[in-house]
């Protein structure tokens, strides 16, 4: 098989038969752990139906997917670097579909669980690789069109995700929503081993920060744990205790690791900008309350409201479309007014839309509870998330800008991770509960309030800490400059597509 290297031959220019075939392999790759994302969230009552789950049984079946891949992804980026972007990048492929074999064929739950961790870790491995194949192969000035070539390709799949994965519960089994993937996997990989160039970073030194990432997994599991089993053995029990501590004492020990490290995952300097800190705590609060509004939401229209699983996929819908058009004209609006207040007004949106999600309960129509909720929920995303990640970007030197980028990622997984696993606790949603469609709807009631009030910090929070400030003045690098990316993903802050100079 013909073998090709990144920094041996010319950059690919697009528009080209090899762009599309790079397009092609890296939006496949992607789009296959979007719409992963997606499928799984809609096949999650029939899945806890036929694996005997309660609901933390369900919390785990989305952590611990999202666990590795908080903990990892950091840590996964550096290791393309060193090793190969497109190695790493058909490393996690593989990985990632074996993983989902794991969890089509799962017997029971324990297995299901195992299966998405291992599908974290190949999400880890191939999500930031995608990014970086196309960032090193095409040429500089060719790289804007090709990311946004990309984003359009697999937000694709993260708007059909809902309605591919409502369909094969609906008339087959949420098995075969793990089995697609496997085709999906090979022609990735075929296609990348055949046309993808290879590129490192020959300059990268320093010892990978395995310690950091391994502590990140302890502390992150730990409070995952912990939180999770509470509900059904209460916080006085010995278990859950100890889950706890070794989670709080794992990330403390994380915290001052990264602190001495000569070459942390997570430098603690870059959180010495107020407004870096600041758009990172709207992150936590903001995808906190998102990531468990989504989980619950697709569950409760179909387990209270008697959604076909099809039907409760699409029921997002709106919100995706809603991102997928105006996310550009929302990024343009924060240039030129700035961040602050599209941050502030946008969260409200997203409260207001949490609170409009009480009126959906049994018996609720569609178009008078679920659509508006959606809608304004969609419109606040839309004034949230373009803004925060340029806020992010801009309140870095330029050099720390990729850095910045991954932190942001990372930190909104983590929310996710957390929030899924504290606010059905915190609401009453609890063992059998969701089974309920009575107490199932306390809850979720319960949750709304909380996703709600998170929400409204949000606003708070970026009101206080993103006053705009002159931009500073930085010495040029004479380095080549590279993008970081956007995408629409409702799992995580898009990256933006603005030029920097990353050191290399």
């Amino acid at each position: 098989m013909r073998m090709v290297d990144a920094q041996s031959e010319e950059r690919i220019a697009f528009g080209t038969a090899r762009a599309r075939w790079v397009l092609a392999a890296t939006a496949l790759g992607s789009g296959m752990a979007f719409l992963d994302g997606t499928v799984v969230n809609v096949a999650l009552p029939s899945m806890g139906q036929d694996l005997n789950a309660d609901i933390a049984g369900l919390q785990w079946i989305i952590n611990g997917y999202m666990l590795m891949l908080a903990s990892l992804i950091l840590l996964s980026g550096s290791l393309g670097d060193r090793l190969g972007r497109r190695r790493t990048f058909v490393a996690g492929v593989i990985w990632f579909a074996i993983a989902s074999l794991v969890c089509a064929v799962a017997p029971n739950l324990e297995v299901m669980i195992a299966g998405r961790v291992l599908q974290g870790i190949g999400g880890a491995l191939l999500t930031p690789g995608s990014l970086a194949i196309l960032q090193t192969s095409f040429r500089h000035s060719d790289r804007g069109k090709a990311v946004g070539a990309w984003s359009g390709l697999t937000s694709v799949a993260a708007a059909i995700g809902p309605f591919v994965g409502g369909w094969l519960v609906d008339s087959g089994s949420w098995r075969w929503i793990f089995l697609l993937n496997l085709p999906l996997a090979a022609v990735t990989v075929l296609v990348t081993l055949r046309h993808v160039p290879e590129s490192r970073d020959e300059t990268s030194t320093g010892k990978l920060d395995v310690a950091g990432a391994a502590l990140a997994t302890i502390g992150l599991a730990g409070l995952t744990f912990g939180l999770i089993h509470a509900g059904e053995r209460g916080f006085g029990d010995a278990v859950v205790l100890t889950a706890l501590a070794i989670g709080v004492i794992g990330l403390a020990a994380f915290v001052e690791i990264e602190r001495r490290s000569s070459h942390p995952m997570l430098p603690p300097g870059i959180f010495a900008n107020l407004r870096f800190t600041g758009a990172n705590l709207v992150t936590v609060v903001v995808y906190g309350a998102l990531g468990t509004a989504t989980f619950l939401l697709v569950v409760y229209l179909q387990t209270a409201l008697g959604y076909e699983a099809l039907t409760a996929g699409a029921a997002l819908l709106p919100m995706t479309i809603l991102m997928l058009t105006l996310s550009g004209y929302a990024g343009s609006l924060s240039e030129r007014i700035g961040a602050r207040i599209p941050m502030t007004i946008g969260p409200l949106f997203m409260a207001g839309g949490f609170l409009l999600m009480m009126m959906v309960k049994p018996g609720a129509g569609y178009f008078t509870a679920v659509l508006p909720s959606v809608v304004v929920l969609g419109i606040g995303l839309v004034c949230t998330v373009a803004p925060l990640t340029a806020t992010v970007l801009s309140s870095v030197e330029d050099h720390h800008a990729g850095v910045a980028s991954g932190v942001n990622n990372a930190i909104a997984r983590s929310a996710q991770l957390m929030a899924v696993a504290a606010i059905p606790l915190a609401a009453g949603i609890t063992g059998d509960s969701y089974r309920d469609p009575d107490a199932f709807s306390d809850g979720f009631q319960m949750a709304m309030w909380i996703s709600a009030a998170l929400a409204a910090a949000g606003a708070v929070i970026a009101w206080f800490t993103l006053a705009e400030r002159k931009p500073v003045e930085q010495e040029p690098v004479e380095r080549e400059p590279q993008l970081h990316h956007r995408h629409c993903s409702l799992e995580a802050p898009p990256l933006a597509n603005t030029p920097s100079t990353t050191p290399r």
